[in-house]
């Protein structure tokens, strides 16, 4: 199900802010918490690294990933180097038929980042490597990611 939701979404990580957008679009799954996706204007992609990372899902299409690499960015910290984060966030370019306002927009993986924040709520990462769903107090699981939870 796709939800347009006035939620303030934020992305940060090195104390470098990487989305802060007034409104997304909610994706809602089966057995998943929900996801953001994240019109572009709001996106800061400077950091974005394409990857060769693809993955079909049934229902969306084909996604395509971007690693998020701050070394060239003044975060504040005086650590020299940062790893990226690796395949870090992704987008549907051309959805199904049934996901077209999905097209362009990013949706982040909340527990490879330092915070992600749904209004003032700080989310909790979705186990796993897998889904990347948000967990907020709004939504209950039990939550597919989690060891023993891919095939249920």
């Amino acid at each position: 199900m796709v939800q347009h939701v006035e939620w303030r979404i934020r992305v940060i990580h090195a104390g470098v802010t990487i989305v802060d957008a007034p409104r997304v679009v909610r994706v809602l799954e089966t057995s998943q918490p929900p996801a953001y996706y994240i019109a572009p204007e709001f996106v800061d992609d400077s950091s974005f690294v394409t990857s060769a990372t693809r993955t079909l899902c049934e229902w969306k299409g084909l996604a395509t990933y971007a690693s998020v690499d701050l070394a060239g960015v003044d975060t504040g910290n005086p650590v020299n180097a940062l790893d990226p984060v690796a395949d870090a966030a992704w987008t549907y370019r051309t959805p199904t038929p049934a996901f077209t306002e999905l097209a362009d927009h990013w949706a982040f993986y909340a527990q490879r980042f330092d915070e992600c924040w749904v209004d003032d709520e700080r989310v909790v990462g979705n186990d796993g490597s897998f889904y990347g769903g948000w967990i907020t107090n709004n939504v209950t699981g039990p939550f597919k990611g989690g060891p023993g939870t891919l095939h249920w």
